[in-house]
């Protein structure tokens, strides 16, 4: 991921289990106005979004459950 960004937000997806997954959670939250990029680890379910402006959590959240799958708590 070579984007520069100000702003970085880590979360942790639960439910991923493929490639379809992780492409799944990567479109939804790159519709979330200002994201640049964003890093899915399938292994871990880390996901680090780089963006323009500060990402709240609840916006991140909400792109994960259109994409079928919720954070760790």
């Amino acid at each position: 991921m070579s984007v520069e960004a100000p702003f970085r937000t880590q979360v942790t997806v639960t439910g991923m289990t493929c490639h379809h997954c992780v492409m799944s959670v990567t479109e939804e939250i790159r519709e979330i106005d200002g994201v640049g990029a964003v890093d899915v680890s399938l292994d871990s379910g880390s996901v680090t979004v780089l963006a323009d402006r500060e990402i709240a959590q609840h916006e991140i959240a909400a792109a994960v459950a259109e994409a079928g799958y919720g954070l760790a708590d």
